[in-house]
């Protein structure tokens, strides 16, 4: 708890944590916890010692509470809870900071260590965001393709995130590094929606049979709409969805976004790949839903590169 506290309060350092929390904060600090609050340095000690399964307990314990009070119902969609997965370097060392650590050795021969994490997190629509899983990959896989190792890592997380919540109903939310058959297949045999985000390039043959039916069904399923009027012009947005999409046997959806000021070319575009069922009611719904994963404007790099 003294190690949370350190995050809770915003102390900026074990040892300005020491010099500012004592007199009234630890008295308070027993009030509320019932604890007595440490030296910091044994809180260090201590953490290195403690085995990792145990703060993944603590934290599955936290999150079915709050599944099990219902904290979190509001922020459903559809009946489901919006899960982003990614994966993220957390610290770098030019030496191995602990056994099994990824490396990676430059041209120049100069070898970094990275502590790579792939999460799962529980999304809201204010923001909040909750982890619900998490795997970090080992040397065995290759750090020189961040994609493929990202990919194998995934299917370890989604084994573990079906172990942990096996009646969790989630819509999966990822970027460009997932659309793949690896990624359907898990989703398909337990039982997930999701919402990808698709960059022109990947899955050559579902954007051969997009470019085919877009013009089919635009007129149909195009719509606009104004969102506000500012210093600018006035503010539109644009969505466009094709349906029936087959791809190595998955029934698929593809949804474009975009804003623009009137006359203009679109600053902001996004477009995914969905297993969900898609129709002029939701379709601004389900980008929206698609987009939590990159809080707050929801604008990710590889995003804005989709183009058809």
């Amino acid at each position: 708890m003294a190690g949370m506290s350190i995050f809770l309060f915003r102390q900026r350092s074990r040892n300005h944590a020491d010099k500012n929390t004592r007199g009234n904060f630890e008295t308070n600090f027993i009030t509320l916890f019932g604890l007595r609050l440490p030296i910091m340095e044994t809180v260090d000690k201590f953490l290195r010692k403690l085995p990792p399964e145990e703060l993944e307990h603590m934290k599955l314990e936290l999150m079915r509470g709050l599944l099990k009070r219902k904290s979190l119902e509001r922020w459903k969609f559809k009946g489901r809870y919006i899960v982003a997965v990614d994966g993220t370097g957390l610290l770098s060392f030019d030496h191995e900071p602990f056994e099994g650590c990824p490396k990676k050795t430059s041209k120049k021969g100069n070898t970094t260590w990275t502590a790579y994490v792939v999460e799962a997190k529980l999304c809201c629509g204010n923001g909040f965001c909750v982890s619900l899983a998490s795997v970090w990959l080992d040397n065995f896989e290759d750090m020189s393709d961040k994609q493929d190792c990202e990919q194998k890592a995934f299917v370890r997380l989604a084994q573990k995130l079906k172990s942990r919540y096996p009646r969790l109903p989630i819509i999966i939310t990822a970027d460009s590094l997932y659309p793949n058959n690896t990624c359907f297949d898990i989703c398909k045999t337990n039982g997930w929606k999701f919402i990808i985000v698709l960059k022109e390039g990947s899955l050559k043959s579902l954007w051969e049979e997009v470019r085919l039916l877009y013009p089919l069904q635009e007129k149909a399923n195009a719509q606009e709409r104004v969102i506000k009027k500012d210093k600018k012009g006035w503010l539109e947005e644009y969505s466009m969805f094709v349906t029936g999409l087959v791809y190595k046997g998955h029934k698929l959806n593809w949804l474009e976004y975009k804003e623009m000021y009137s006359g203009e070319e679109p600053h902001c575009k996004f477009v995914h790949i969905t297993n969900m069922e898609v129709s002029k009611k939701d379709a601004w719904e389900i980008s929206k839903h698609g987009r939590m994963r990159c809080p707050p404007a929801g604008r990710g790099r590889d995003d804005r590169k989709s183009r058809i």
